[in-house]
């Protein structure tokens, strides 16, 4: 059994923030949009903020970036991945960006009203 498929049968809800980045993202009707490239978690309260959605691209290359809010993933244990109750032209109409474009996580607030515009308070 492969090292990835003990962590999807785990009956455990948690999960290391390691093993998240990666993991597939797929929209209700079960299209793949993107994977989840990292998360934000709030080191005072220990809540996930969001999660950066890995979308096109080809080996990382030229993909863009989507800051989500964590509340609007679901994670289902029969796709071994999260479900997000978006559809593309949702998702494409949300501001991104590239990694670069973002510099150090510190700069959340710079770009946080244009976000929250788009999904709403992310915590």
């Amino acid at each position: 059994m492969s090292e990835s498929q003990v962590y999807s049968q785990s009956p455990s809800p948690l999960i290391f923030a390691g093993k998240v980045n990666g993991t597939p993202v797929f929209n209700t009707t079960g299209e793949h949009i993107g994977h989840v490239e990292d998360i934000a978690i709030n080191k005072v309260t220990g809540q996930v903020g969001y999660a950066i959605l890995a979308v096109g691209g080809f080996l990382g290359a030229g993909a863009r970036r989507y800051p989500v809010p964590w509340r609007i993933l679901t994670y289902d244990t029969s796709r071994n991945g999260y479900v997000a109750a978006i559809d593309k032209k949702q998702l494409t109409e949300a501001p991104s960006f590239e990694m670069s474009d973002l510099g150090d996580i510190g700069d959340f607030d710079e770009h946080k009203a244009g976000w929250a515009a788009h999904w709403g308070p992310f915590i």
